[in-house]
């Protein structure tokens, strides 16, 4: 056992009270940040944080090809990291995910926050699929571990209920017609076809949802875009 350092003795680090946002990259310019931003203040104001300004000047980056910015806004400061975005070889045939019994916290789901542990724990519940997907209290798919799912369910575009708003997913569902509903774990079989969206990935086709007694295969459809928030990042 070890004494705590004294910088570690602070709600950030040991209750995880910071609000941060996760942005994609591309040769050095942030895209989408506006919305990043925008989402980041609302989790500040949610928290009880200093919001970023709204003019706040972004650090010149590294032009990497794709990179991940992450901002945290705690108590005292703003900081921020970047660091290469290396995805890996393109997922053709798409992804596994697997729905996993780990729910989201009842008032932090809806923010992204330094509380990180559910998402932690969905991730290694995923085992061998890509993705984990958590649960609200009611049995509903709420959100993913690292990504935000989109589903089509007689034939229209829906959003789980009760996660974290993605702005990756609404970029990519901007101009289409799409709704935000509760989705019981038990319809999940009857999805017709399914996505999975993030900075790290952009709009990814899933293969496969994997439950604990059932699973559903899936057409993969890959989005006709070439909008660099939403591609797969290589190259």
């Amino acid at each position: 056992m070890k004494p705590l350092p004294l910088e570690l003795d602070h709600p950030a680090w040991l209750h995880g009270l910071t609000a941060f946002t996760t942005v994609r990259t591309r040769r050095g310019e942030p895209l989408l940040w506006p919305t990043h931003l925008e989402r980041l203040c609302q989790t500040c104001a949610f928290l009880g944080l200093p919001a970023p300004s709204t003019d706040l000047p972004l650090p010149t980056l590294e032009p990497w090809p794709w990179g991940l910015l992450r901002v945290t806004v705690g108590a005292a400061a703003t900081f921020w990291t970047h660091r290469p975005l290396t995805s890996g070889p393109l997922p053709a045939a798409g992804v596994r995910v697997r729905l996993t019994d780990i729910q989201i916290h009842p008032q932090l789901a809806t923010h992204k926050t330094g509380n990180y542990l559910p998402y932690r724990l969905a991730m290694q519940r995923a085992e061998d699929a890509f993705e984990g997907w958590l649960i609200g209290p009611d049995d509903t798919l709420a959100d993913g571990s690292r990504t935000a799912p989109l589903l089509e369910m007689a034939g229209q575009l829906v959003v789980p209920a009760g996660g974290l708003p993605s702005v990756t997913r609404a970029a990519f569902l901007n101009g289409y017609e799409w709704s935000v509903r509760k989705v019981h774990s038990s319809e999940l079989p009857t999805v017709t076809r399914a996505w999975i969206c993030g900075s790290g990935i952009g709009i990814v086709p899933v293969r496969e949802i994997v439950g604990e007694v059932w699973s559903a295969t899936l057409p993969v459809e890959w989005p006709q875009t070439d909008d660099p928030a939403l591609i797969w990042p290589e190259g």
